[in-house]
């Protein structure tokens, strides 16, 4: 072929990209191609909030940026454009004379949806396509069982995937890229997307910049030089800090890091560290989100329903004012509160926290769990949807897992956060309370809030619930 258009889309990398790597062997000269989508940056269908906000614009706009710069390294570069992918590629490809447009696939619905209809389009327009399955850690082809009809319980699915899988070499990164001259475009700014700059925060635990060369440097940092794979799966229930977990999803989640190369570190780190049950977990989470990936296409839109995939007997309230004081952390349930906040002053929260809020809103508020879903998509740096909904629909009962477990955000906060150094790091008006009024300051008379400087209802809010008297019955 003479060209070849690569429509980037989460997959913001050269390395271990089989789009790429085709498009760079089968054809003379490649267009690569990002559009910034409408929808992506539209409002969201559950509540008044916009579906990618502020942290996700930015960190997606710095990774397309790196795109450009490696690309531009290997002698190519990178069209940029905003708007209806589904008008864009069919135009840049006949623009440029191309005789196929490859792409990654994303099983999500809306994504899906997309993807189908810039195929339909391109076909009409005489341009053939080839879609490639980048995302995952185990290839879509590569599972024991056909997809419609994988288990819907994780650990029987992981266990004869590990049985009976492999994972695939990664693909070659190109060390050129050959592109005609092209009319690259200008990165849309935030204001061009309707976003703001985020203010950054200095309590947060990692400073995410978007791209490729930064999630391989965070690789480099945790895996190597830090050594800190050795004890990941002893640290990462952990709250504070950078490195009491891996931080990779952000990069996942737009593709700057492959899974199947990460997956390579390990095997390297085990190979000249040490192999152990902390080497194992982190591949352990991988394929937790491969589980998801997978549950998409076997499930579609029905993960979408209030009941979800198990269409669960389950009656949810829409009480906004309810809604409104857990999504801004005035809940008057540190645990809950000091999670919340930290997702809105960085875009980010533990995996622990993100648990515990989402059973506060849906077991003890039981407030439609999907409002809870779109509050993390708009606000989440390395929000991927498939994790997102897929979790969110597990934690609610309405989802793949077969138990209706909830999470007691007292048991989980003393547990999880003994000495309230967590609660107090985002809450510091609780900062002077003993450990145990931190984790529950309504237990505070009023003489030791005047001794403590904290009056409840002022300084710090009463709970919306007596939940303890909610774990009591329940």
């Amino acid at each position: 072929m003479d060209t070849t258009v690569v429509w980037f889309r989460r997959d913001l990398r050269l390395h271990d990209n089989e789009t790429l790597a085709r498009a760079v062997a089968d054809a003379d000269r490649v267009v690569p191609l990002y559009v910034f989508g409408e929808s992506e940056y539209a409002d969201s269908r559950y509540i008044d909030q916009p579906k990618t906000g502020g942290y996700r614009a930015r960190f997606v706009r710095e990774s397309v940026a790196d795109l450009r710069a490696n690309l531009r390294a290997r002698g190519g570069d990178l069209l940029v454009r905003h708007g209806d992918p589904t008008d864009l590629v069919p135009a840049v490809a006949t623009e440029y004379d191309a005789d196929a447009v490859y792409f990654q696939t994303i099983p999500a619905t809306e994504e899906l949806t997309t993807e189908n209809a810039t195929k339909a389009a391109l076909a009409d327009a005489g341009i053939p396509s080839e879609r490639f399955w980048t995302h995952t850690l185990y290839h879509l082809n590569d599972l024991p069982t056909a997809v419609d009809s994988i288990d819907d319980t994780y650990t029987p699915w992981r266990k004869e995937v590990e049985r009976e899988a492999t994972v695939r070499d990664t693909a070659e990164t190109p060390t050129s890229v050959e592109t005609p001259e092209l009319a690259v475009g200008e990165l849309p700014t935030l204001a061009d997307l309707g976003r703001a700059e985020p203010e950054p925060d200095d309590r947060r635990a990692i400073e995410h910049r978007g791209g490729e060369s930064a999630g391989r440097e965070r690789a480099q940092t945790y895996v190597w030089e830090e050594d800190r794979l050795r004890e990941y799966k002893e640290t990462r229930n952990g709250l504070l800090g950078a490195d009491y977990s891996s931080k990779f999803s952000a990069w996942l989640s737009q593709g700057c890091l492959s899974p199947r190369w990460l997956h390579e570190q390990v095997k390297e780190y085990e190979t000249e560290r040490v192999s152990n049950d902390s080497t194992y977990w982190l591949v352990f989470e991988l394929l937790w989100r491969d589980f998801f990936q997978f549950q998409f296409i076997k499930h579609g839109g029905d993960f979408f329903g209030p009941q979800g995939i198990r269409d669960a007997d389950k009656q949810w309230r829409h009480d906004e004012h309810t809604f409104e004081q857990w999504a801004a952390g005035e809940t008057g349930v540190p645990f809950v509160d000091a999670n919340m906040r930290e997702l809105n002053a960085t875009g980010y929260m533990s995996n622990r926290g993100r648990q515990n809020v989402a059973s506060f809103l849906t077991d003890v508020l039981e407030i439609d769990w999907r409002w809870g879903a779109a509050y993390f998509e708009s606000l989440l740096v390395d929000y991927d949807v498939c994790s997102n909904w897929g979790n969110w629909a597990y934690q609610s009962g309405v989802g793949n897992d077969s138990r209706d477990n909830y999470f007691n955000v007292l048991g989980q906060g003393e547990r999880y956060d003994s000495g309230a150094a967590y609660i107090t790091h985002w809450l510091p008006e609780l900062a002077e309370l003993p450990a145990e009024y931190a984790h529950r300051p309504w237990k505070l008379s009023d003489d030791e809030q005047a001794r403590h400087g904290v009056q409840l209802g002022i300084d710090y809010p009463r709970p919306m619930v007596d939940i303890e008297e909610w774990y009591r019955m329940h």
